[in-house]
């Protein structure tokens, strides 16, 4: 009965916290984590944020000496800039169209989820920001000023490595009273351009005061009319203010029209209450986030709710309240009827943990975004890579759509058009006609996608490529199983095992070959540079990595794997030369599996415990360096999220989750009972602390537990997990392999 109180006790203490006080948007703005500080609601269009650096992914570096303004849509975690568009900026004096007369130091920044605020030096005016889902509200207060209170809009600039001499994107203004402009600016050619998108951004702002002067700008000259056209252009709104007196800007955006722009305005935002608009966003995100809560280890909420809150940036809502969205490849205006369309889908990343995160605990966000994958491939006749703003990107390699769907519909959020989704998989991972995913020929034709390649297809890295496909093969094997698709998938479980023609046993790794089946050479499994011209690119046949990091690339046949490297003792003294030998990197997307790997090898999980809370402590933190890398649209904090539970999903359309190390003494999940029977699922770890991070024992429903995996269909059932943890593990063997023992 004691036991019972306290468990009463401790849900309704998470249950009744405020959330999103342990959230620091702050987290990741520093080094190479690309997020940014400002202000959005879960998954939203908008997101209004400061701009310190125009070349930066997102707009911010922590620490950089200047706010050239505040940008209405923005990028999280991603390696390029992009993006930024309508930039308000406010300033006293002489109308000044030109950034560096208009930038100003800044002090006092303050952020929140839903909420930034800083104070301009160069002014004196605070400038606070909020949003809802589709508008950007910000309210500047000024100091005492003569008609000299501006409110700048600048259109020119937008985050890209070369922020206005780009000269194929332009913008266009209008003012239309006092208190009302509209227009629309153009970004594009995302990390290259090769990408070839071009967005459209269209805007309607209006301001909660009539201005006493307003004017355009161009190629910094300033003009008396109210229009303007171009690259480098602008408007301005002049004010006389008392002191102290604020000026609320709301800016509604829209990829499709300025009609629908200003209809996003006019439902959801109304009025000019910016604190009703602050108190909006706040409960919408205390809502989401209050769908996880933990308990126990405080001083590690910041991190575990920061990381949950930047995990709910991306994919973001593109249509608009009336439901129409732009189609892809500018196909022409779409609506969508029964669901909302998302964009930014970073899928070679999130495809690995964020979008088995939200299958399993927000499934029905996670079931309009596969909704929008498969209109997507209807609308083009391919399935995207990494679609934003209604174009594929074509970032990075493989075809990351087939493991997300599949894993989707195989956890039981299966209430979409699963015909189509399996054709246009099927067809992007069809060589007939592709000019979309490179080297499929090729693969079909030799076993592996030769160093030495003909095809003339655009590839980059040729044996990760072929490691994506085989994985994206087995993932359509397992979707074609569950429909009867019974000749698919003998055909596509075949393909999957494609790997092992690139297994070198001379000298242990998968390795470049050639058209005539000779190994590609020279030969250096550390390289990291020379497959693409530019540093970083990855090892010859390697993307973003080496041999090392790629060895383990087989989610889908880890037993195969182990049999070819020599068996179990063999695969264990690899993977833990990855560690020691310093392979591991916690920024790269194939190595995140890597510290899970132990588990899959009998009485071996206790390595898996340790590296998970090792790697924890080592690389996340609650400060603006507190990520190890770039976000890449919330994976690398989906990783943590999945490691604080203390499960992993190594291979997403498996249905199974590898054991590591929980992180805190209770979690309590909501489970979405449209989606899933069970309600809730309580996880408890006994004896939990820095020290104690093995696992003695699993109680699963009160019943002994003996298995390294957990079943989806387990977590989803109300179910009970306890784990005994302990300062030694339960288990290891008599003779380890390394010296790197607890």
């Amino acid at each position: 009965m004691a036991a019972f109180l306290i468990l009463c006790f401790l849900t309704f203490s998470a249950s009744a916290a405020d959330l999103t006080h342990y959230v620091d948007p702050f987290v990741g703005t520093g080094k190479t984590g690309n997020t940014f500080p400002g202000a959005l609601v879960p998954w939203g269009m908008v997101s209004v944020s400061p701009h310190n650096d125009l070349k930066a992914p997102s707009g911010y570096k922590h620490g950089a000496p200047y706010i050239y303004g505040f940008g209405q849509i923005h990028l999280s975690g991603t390696d390029c800039p992009e993006l930024g568009n309508v930039m308000l900026m406010p300033t006293t004096g002489k109308i000044e169209p030109l950034l560096e007369m208009w930038q100003s130091k800044y002090t006092d920044e303050a952020a929140s989820p839903g909420f930034y605020k800083t104070t301009l030096l160069k002014t004196g005016v605070l400038a606070e920001l909020t949003a809802t889902t589709r508008v950007g509200v910000s309210r500047f207060i000024f100091p005492a000023q003569k008609g000299d209170a501006n409110i700048l809009i600048d259109l020119g600039h937008r985050l890209t490595d070369d922020p206005v001499s780009v000269t194929s994107f332009e913008s266009k203004v209008k003012i239309n009273n006092p208190q009302e402009i509209e227009g629309y600016s153009e970004s594009g050619d995302f990390c290259s351009s090769y990408a070839g998108n071009k967005e459209t951004i269209y805007f309607v702002a209006q301001f909660s005061k009539p201005a006493l002067a307003k004017g355009t700008w161009k190629d910094g000259k300033p003009d008396s009319g109210d229009e303007q056209s171009g690259r480098n252009i602008g408007a301005f709104f002049t004010y006389s203010t008392a002191g102290g007196e604020p000026i609320v800007v709301k800016v509604g955006i829209s990829y499709v029209s300025i009609e629908n722009a200003r209809l996003n305005l006019t439902k959801e935002f109304s009025g000019w209450d910016f604190e009703a608009a602050h108190a909006a966003a706040k409960k919408a995100w205390q809502s989401e986030l209050s769908r996880i809560h933990v308990e126990g280890r405080e001083e590690k909420y910041k991190i575990f709710y920061t990381a949950l809150y930047h995990m709910m940036i991306h994919p973001g809502v593109f249509s608009d309240v009336n439901g129409e969205y732009q189609g892809m490849n500018h196909s022409g205006v779409k609506t969508a009827s029964d669901y909302i369309r998302y964009s930014v889908f970073s899928l070679w990343n999130t495809y690995r943990n964020l979008h088995p995160f939200l299958t399993l605990f927000y499934p029905e966000r996670e079931l309009d975004m596969v909704k929008s994958l498969t209109e997507m491939s209807k609308e083009s006749g391919w399935m995207p890579r990494f679609e934003m703003a209604g174009y594929d990107t074509q970032v990075m390699v493989g075809a990351p759509a087939a493991p997300v769907i599949a894993d989707t519909y195989l956890q039981g959020v299966d209430s979409f058009d699963v015909e189509s989704a399996y054709e246009g998989m099927a067809k992007s991972l069809n060589p007939d006609d592709n000019q979309v995913y490179g080297g499929l020929k090729s693969l079909l034709q030799y076993g592996y996608i030769p160093k030495n390649d003909n095809s003339k297809d655009r590839l980059w890295g040729t044996v990760s490529t072929s490691l994506e496909y085989a994985y994206d093969y087995w993932c359509l094997a397992q979707l074609a199983r569950q429909l009867k698709k019974e000749n698919d998938y003998k055909k596509y479980i075949h393909l999957s095992g494609i790997y092992r023609n690139l297994y070198d046993p001379s000298t242990g790794f998968l390795r470049p070959k050639n058209r005539d089946g000779s190994w590609f050479s020279p030969f250096d499994p550390t390289a990291v540079d020379g497959d693409q011209s530019w540093k970083g690119s990855g090892g010859p046949g390697f993307v973003e990595g080496n041999a090392w990091q790629y060895l383990f690339g087989v989610p889908q046949d880890i037993d195969g794997l182990k049999m070819l490297l020599g068996g179990d003792s063999v695969f264990v003294s690899r993977l833990q030369e990855c560690f020691d030998g310093g392979h591991y990197d916690a920024t790269n997307e194939p190595d995140l599996t890597w510290p899970y790997l132990f588990a899959e090898v009998p009485k071996e999980g206790w390595r898996t415990q340790k590296q998970v809370r090792d790697i924890m402590d080592k690389y996340y933190s609650d400060t603006p360096d507190g990520l190890p890398g770039n976000d890449d649209g919330g994976t690398l904090s989906a990783w943590y999220l999945w490691s604080a539970l203390g499960f992993y999903p190594v291979c997403p359309a498996s249905n199974e989750y590898e054991i590591g190390s929980p992180l805190f003494k209770l979690v309590q999940v909501h489970i979405n009972k449209s989606f899933y029977p069970g309600g809730t699922l309580t996880i408890k770890s006994i004896n939990n602390s820095d020290r104690n991070r093995y696992i003695r024992s699993v109680l699963v429903n009160g019943e002994d537990y003996k298995k390294s995996r957990l079943k989806h269909e387990t977590l989803v059932s109300g179910t009970s997990i306890v784990f005994k943890m302990d300062s030694e593990p339960a288990q290891q063997p008599a003779a380890a392999v390394s010296s790197e023992k607890p």
